[in-house]
């Protein structure tokens, strides 16, 4: 790659000076939406009918895991109008207003879409249809789709509204297929680490059905597996967290661990750390071992075991602590359990009993765990689902840095500020 060696100042910004900002319509494509009434030809199976749905701000490549099909009379006017081919830029023009997807050959033909979708259709001989996707994916037009829908447009855009959006488009179709092609290949390795990490994450949620039950034992363990209940595993009755005054981080304040910190698979993730000021704080200090859960609302059974890296931490009043005798009990193994079927059925059952969700911590104390004869046998078994986890964590970080290439490829690629050889 090469710095651009000269930029011109244009409607939507400054731009290589050997590229053109013509409006949509100056490429004379063929543009249309889809028609109404299209629930009437609904069928199990048939042609291929892609709604908003299937569409998504992070791809342009349609999401075809959840498609709709329909039975279309043969020769309807509509039908023919509004069937998709191979290099159709497809815009959301209601609703989520902006959204774009490209039609490639992976989307089954024939194909169809609806009234909340436009379609624009470029002679490829003028221009990179793909290229155009990828740019009114790209920030610039994006932002234009933001202010068009929080200004109002409940209506949505209409077609000439849609012609009028202006490209920032190299003269030559050999760098807008270059420019094209060098961020469809970074969206087919963000899509291959997202099925190998969708495979990794039901290879370990197999795991944990199977090791957490007893139903596939480990090499080297045997004896009969029992039932104890939790209460009998922990060092002290359960407790509540407190409501307490939280402030933005300064000086050594600990971070206030609230519900919405913690993620599906019990970890902290919080993106807004606050601090948490008041004068008993250190008596809901988390310490090693512990474990906590929340207790009300709609994330109730979530949990989160207490790991040192994450710094020091005060349970908020939403979540109850349990410490946990790891001569009884592995922490990890039941960390682990806490994300099984068997735990979140329990955790239905117990919520909804006085019809609001809700299980206070005599409850939490009282669930029935089926366990291993040896502690060893549990500290095998969250030895390899940790192993798992952290396969699983090198994926996702990977993914990460794969998202973050891809959108510093498009804000710079996309208007010229990087040129390819």
């Amino acid at each position: 790659m090469a710095v651009a060696p000269a930029l011109k100042q244009t409607e939507i910004g400054p731009i290589p000076a050997d590229w053109d900002v013509p409006q949509i319509c100056d490429l004379k494509p063929f543009v249309t939406s889809g028609s109404r009434g299209w629930a009437r030809y609904y069928a199990a199976r048939g042609a291929a009918f892609v709604r908003i749905t299937n569409l998504s701000r992070s791809c342009i490549y349609p999401d075809l895991t959840d498609l709709r099909f329909v039975n279309v009379p043969e020769g309807n006017s509509e039908a023919v109008r509004t069937q998709l081919k191979d290099g159709d830029v497809l815009i959301s023009i209601t609703a989520d207003i902006g959204i774009i997807g490209y039609v490639t050959g992976e989307v089954p033909k024939p194909a169809y879409i609806n009234q909340h979708i436009a379609l624009l259709r470029f002679d490829r001989e003028r221009v990179c249809p793909q290229y155009v996707a990828y740019f009114l994916a790209s920030e610039g037009p994006q932002g234009l789709f933001r202010f068009l829908t929080d200004s109002g447009a409940k209506a949505g855009m209409n077609l000439t509204t849609v012609q009028q959006v202006r490209l920032a488009l190299p003269r030559t179709g050999r760098e807008q297929d270059a420019i094209a092609q060098a961020l469809s290949d970074t969206d087919a390795l963000i899509a291959s680490l997202e099925r190998l990490l969708a495979k990794k994450r039901d290879i370990k949620q197999g795991a944990m059905q199977e090791l957490l039950t007893g139903k596939r034992r480990l090499p080297g363990f045997s004896g009969p597996w029992g039932t104890r209940s939790l209460r009998s595993c922990l060092l002290a009755t359960p407790d509540y967290g407190i409501n307490a005054p939280a402030v933005f981080p300064s000086g050594d304040l600990p971070a206030y661990l609230r519900i919405t910190d913690i993620d599906d698979e019990g970890r902290y993730v919080s993106a807004n750390r606050v601090a948490v000021n008041h004068p008993h704080a250190t008596d809901y200090f988390l310490s090693a071992n512990e474990i906590v859960f929340a207790r009300t609302g709609a994330s109730v059974g979530k949990s989160y075991l207490y790991d040192s890296k994450d710094g020091a931490l005060v349970f908020a009043g939403f979540l109850i602590r349990a410490r946990i005798d790891r001569h009884k009990l592995d922490p990890k193994f039941f960390a682990e359990y806490t994300r099984t079927s068997p735990y979140w059925d329990w955790v239905r059952v117990m919520s909804m009993r006085s019809g609001q969700p809700g299980i206070n911590g005599r409850e939490f104390a009282a669930l029935e765990l089926y366990l291993p004869p040896t502690i060893e046998e549990q500290q095998a078994i969250a030895a390899i689902l940790s192993d798992m986890d952290t396969d699983i964590s090198t994926l996702e970080q990977k993914l990460e840095k794969a998202t973050l290439l891809k959108s510093g490829m498009m804000q710079e690629l996309l208007i010229g500020r990087i040129r390819l050889k």
